[in-house]
């Protein structure tokens, strides 16, 4: 379980493919390493732009994990190149503090970046997704972008808006995102018990 706050922007050292997928090399901030590099251990899980992947090799400074065909298919880490910037958080401890909202690390897909609006040193950034994405979001509701927690402000049929302030810009991956960009999209877990629910009792007896 996942917060949505990014601890730090990694850096992509290495992609490589294997049988069965990809196996990834990221190199994350000295902030997310710990005194003596030991904030991660080997089997721990990390939300690597919001998709939830285990550690399995710790390569000096660098962090190794591996992602197989269904991650590949439903995000946009096939898509990294080296020194690619990745969003990264740790996941949320038991006694742990929830600052965002709870996401789950598990990306329901992938949208696209459709506009990018400046206000100053804010930015109104809409994102065009899949239909069944877009009846999942609601006007303040939560959704989780590339694993950055935010709110939505519109919530049209095939697209959301979202607005961000300068610090989201600053260090996340959302700062360097073009129109056209591929993002991964985790709707609110509570949206999707919700469409189950009305699902059930809607069904023919």
């Amino acid at each position: 379980m996942f917060t949505g706050l990014v601890e730090g922007l990694g850096r992509v050292v290495a992609t490589e493919p294997e049988a069965a997928g990809l196996r990834l090399i990221i190199a994350p901030p000295a902030t997310m390493l710990g005194i003596e590099g030991d904030r991660c251990q080997l089997g721990d899980s990390i939300a690597i732009n919001g998709c939830c992947l285990t550690v399995i090799e710790i390569r000096h400074d660098c962090w190794a994990f591996q992602a197989g065909t269904e991650t590949l298919s439903k995000t946009n880490l096939g898509s990294l190149k080296v020194n690619d910037p990745v969003n990264l958080e740790l996941s949320l401890p038991v006694n742990g503090r929830l600052g965002g909202h709870f996401v789950q690390g598990h990306v329901d897909g992938v949208g696209q970046v459709e506009v990018i609006d400046r206000e100053g040193e804010w930015v109104a950034m809409w994102f065009r997704v899949p239909e069944s994405l877009a009846r999942l979001m609601v006007s303040k509701g939560s959704v989780a972008v590339d694993g950055i927690s935010l709110t939505v402000v519109n919530a049209e049929q095939n697209r959301f808006s979202v607005a961000l302030i300068p610090h989201t810009l600053t260090v996340t991956t959302l700062g360097v995102r073009q129109v056209g960009a591929t993002v991964n999209i985790e709707t609110d877990i509570l949206g999707k018990y919700v469409q189950k629910l009305l699902a059930g009792s809607s069904a023919p007896k």
